[in-house]
C-alpha cells in the first residue's frame, strides 16, 4: 500500500479504499464490542475473541499490544478502533494524546489552539535527514 501522494503525509494513515479493505476484519472485531455480550465474551477470552474475525497475525498482535498506530497502519478505522479503546476505559481524547505522545492536558491544549503547527507537518519531505 504505498505510492500514493498522501503516503507522505507524517503520522498519517489516510484510511482510503485500499485500507479498507485490508482492516475490514479488524473494524469488525473492533465495531463487535459496541454489544455487550461481545464485550462479556472478550473480557472471558480475549484470543477466543479475536479468533471470530479472520485478522491478520498482526492486526492481532496490534489489538494484544494496544497499539493504536499500529491499528490504523494495518487498515483501523480510528471510530472502530476507539471501541476497543473505549472497551479499556480510554476515553477518545486520552487516546488521542496518547497516540500523538503528549499528555491529556497537552492534547487539548494543542486542540484549543488550533491543532499542530503546519510547518513540517505537511511532508515527511520537509523534514531534514539527520
Amino acid at each position: 500500500m504505498s505510492g500514493k501522494d498522501y503516503d507522505d503525509i507524517p503520522g498519517t494513515f489516510v484510511f482510503d479504499a485500499d485500507r479498507s479493505r485490508q482492516g475490514y476484519h479488524l473494524n469488525q472485531f473492533c465495531i463487535s464490542l459496541r454489544k455487550a455480550e461481545n464485550r462479556d465474551a472478550m473480557k472471558a477470552d480475549p484470543e477466543a475473541h479475536m479468533a471470530r474475525f479472520p485478522m491478520s497475525e498482526e492486526q492481532c498482535q496490534a489489538v494484544r499490544d494496544r497499539d493504536w498506530n499500529r491499528l490504523l497502519e494495518l487498515g483501523g478505522n480510528i471510530y472502530y478502533t476507539s471501541k476497543l479503546a473505549a472497551f479499556d476505559g480510554i476515553t477518545f481524547q486520552d487516546l488521542a494524546a496518547m497516540m500523538t505522545g503528549v499528555s491529556r492536558e497537552e492534547y487539548r491544549d494543542m486542540m484549543l489552539h488550533g491543532g499542530r503547527p503546519i510547518a513540517g507537518n505537511r511532508s515527511k519531505s520537509e523534514w531534514e535527514e539527520n
